[in-house]
């Protein structure tokens, strides 16, 4: 690899690290006054923390992407950001929530129209890639309930975006996506349980935009298959997704704060925060490594890591279930 290739990607994401760590120690000094996350009665933690993570996340990835020298889009830097001010907003004072979604569209719609080629693409495939980032958008803020989980989620998801880019001989991809990582790494260094910062909306929202945009740009690139990025990110995909097909079932008013979340009710029953964590760190790198391992295997290798992923998922949800019940029996929870 050439030297001009390499450099960004062993600068930028030190870069991204040192951004992310250093602007929340400045922030926690005592000299600002800060967005507190209240605790309430959907929350886990009980005591207010500041949610200003995500601005030291964001600024972390940004400056790491102006090391990359290429391939980053002024329009997709312009759409993570306009993400970021809006959620930084929705943090520091609630904004409505048809407003939210109306920005996470309009992200996706610049991201799609002037990055990921919808002229190539046609109408049908750009409206559902359209509706797919938005989906991975929010799915993202809705895993980001318990201490070290999304950070955990960024630094591994984003580590195998990066190590697979770089197999393929794509620099600048994986400069791009190992800056997401360090940036998500000098976060998790405060939100490791016991966390003493928390990630904010500025943060999980602009994450789960690039997860979902930068997934579909190595499929389309050629670094990876379509499924990659799913199987990557499935602890949260799988999450989020079941829990919202079982409210709409039930009839509850799905897009309000809840306690349903699988990592929430492991919390709940008594694995804490920590515990929580490492079983999530465990599933995202198991997963992770399956991805890694089949992504240019056969055809039917693939499958086979698909059905077994599979498998495994409707496994740990049958027991996450059994075991709820019983919970919930005992302690009328």
């Amino acid at each position: 690899m050439a030297l001009i290739e390499s450099l960004p990607l062993l600068v930028a994401p030190i870069a991204s690290l040192i951004a992310s760590a250093g602007i929340i120690v400045v922030l926690l000094d005592g000299k600002w006054k800060l967005p507190l996350d209240e605790p309430n009665d959907r929350s886990l933690h009980k005591r207010p923390i500041p949610r200003i993570g995500g601005v030291a996340v964001t600024a972390g990835v940004v400056v790491g992407w102006m090391m990359t020298y290429s391939r980053v889009s002024p329009w997709l830097l312009t759409a993570t950001l306009l993400l970021a001010l809006i959620s930084l907003a929705d943090d520091i004072r609630e904004l409505p929530v048809l407003f939210r979604l109306f920005a996470h569209f309009l992200a996706a719609v610049t991201a799609v129209l002037f990055y990921a080629g919808a002229q190539e693409q046609g109408t049908l495939q750009s409206i559902l890639l359209v509706v797919a980032l938005v989906w991975m958008t929010n799915l993202y803020n809705f895993m980001d309930g318990a201490d070290g989980l999304a950070g955990g989620m960024t630094l591994l998801g984003f580590s195998c975006y990066g190590l697979a880019a770089l197999a393929e001989g794509d620099a600048s991809m994986a400069a791009m996506a190992f800056s997401v990582a360090a940036a998500a790494t000098g976060f998790l260094a405060f939100n490791f349980p016991p966390a003493k910062v928390f990630l904010g909306d500025c943060g999980s929202i602009p994450l789960g935009f690039l997860a979902g945009v930068l997934g579909y740009l190595g499929w389309q690139s050629s670094l990876w298959p379509a499924w990659f990025p799913l199987l990557v990110f499935s602890p949260f995909i799988v999450d989020a997704t079941v829990t919202l097909i079982a409210r709409m079932v039930r009839g509850e008013q799905f897009w309000k704060p809840h306690r349903e979340h699988c990592y929430q009710r492991l919390v709940r029953m008594g694995w804490g925060h920590r515990r929580t964590a490492v079983f999530y760190y465990a599933l995202m790198a198991g997963s992770g490594l399956l991805a890694l391992m089949a992504r240019m295997a056969p055809p039917v290798w693939q499958i086979a890591t698909l059905v077994t992923a599979m498998f495994i998922y409707v496994s740990i949800g049958v027991l996450c279930v059994i075991r709820w019940r019983s919970h919930w029996r005992a302690s009328g929870e």
